[in-house]
């Protein structure tokens, strides 16, 4: 003869089965609450974070619309140094195309990769140019980042303010120990001259893209 034990188990795994069920839909939608509540605060921290960075390379009397909207989406592309997609933001002054904001990548670090962003004026000189993030050694190879740099006054970084290829030819886009006429800390030469390169290259993909990026459909 069963015991009352035996003839209520199904009812208790049931039963235990419904409350499980309960708990998850129950924690799910506490979960979506939360994420649809901290979404618009977090988009809006890093939209700001992005509008931040390129601040530092794109004086804001230069442009008038929102960047952070009139952008173009590119494949990779070797000349970037992108073997992924990136992106490159436009700006325009009352309605005119003004400079191009671009993400390219020194694939030849001392430590990998150095990523960087750069702002190139539409008359092709070069607005601003920023390290985004890299990995070189502290204290030898990253005064590359203002923010590491001792010299506080000029950092490394700003050499490229202001120089286009009518101001300095193909062939001075190096370091000075390597003949060009970039500066580099003494014993550190390979971070730099992985920098300039990838500088040398980023513009002139601008002044030779420029046209087509300014016309491209905006990125959604």
């Amino acid at each position: 003869m069963s015991t009352a034990k035996e003839l209520t188990a199904p009812g208790m795994a049931a039963r235990s089965a419904v409350i499980l069920f309960l708990f998850v839909i129950g924690f799910t939608a506490v979960l979506a609450t939360v994420f649809s509540m901290t979404e618009p605060t977090i988009k809006a921290s890093a939209a700001e974070e992005e509008m931040r960075t390129i601040k530092e390379v794109l004086p804001a009397a230069l442009y008038d619309n929102d960047l952070l909207h009139d952008t173009v989406d590119l494949p990779a592309t070797a000349e970037l140094g992108q073997d992924d997609n990136s992106k490159v933001y436009r700006a325009r002054l009352a309605g005119q195309p003004s400079a191009l904001v671009l993400q390219a990548v020194a694939p030849d670090g001392y430590a990998g990769k150095i990523r960087l962003l750069l702002a190139v004026r539409n008359d092709g000189r070069l607005a601003g140019v920023r390290i985004t993030q890299h990995k070189e050694t502290p204290g030898l190879g990253d005064y590359i980042d203002p923010k590491k740099d001792k010299n506080k006054s000029r950092p490394w970084i700003t050499q490229f303010d202001g120089l286009s290829f009518d101001t300095l030819g193909e062939k001075d886009w190096k370091v000075k120990k390597d003949g060009g006429h970039f500066d580099a800390n003494a014993g550190a030469t390979v971070t730099p001259r992985a920098v300039v390169k990838a500088v040398r290259k980023a513009l002139k993909f601008a002044n030779e893209n420029r046209d087509r990026l300014f016309v491209s459909t905006a990125a959604k």
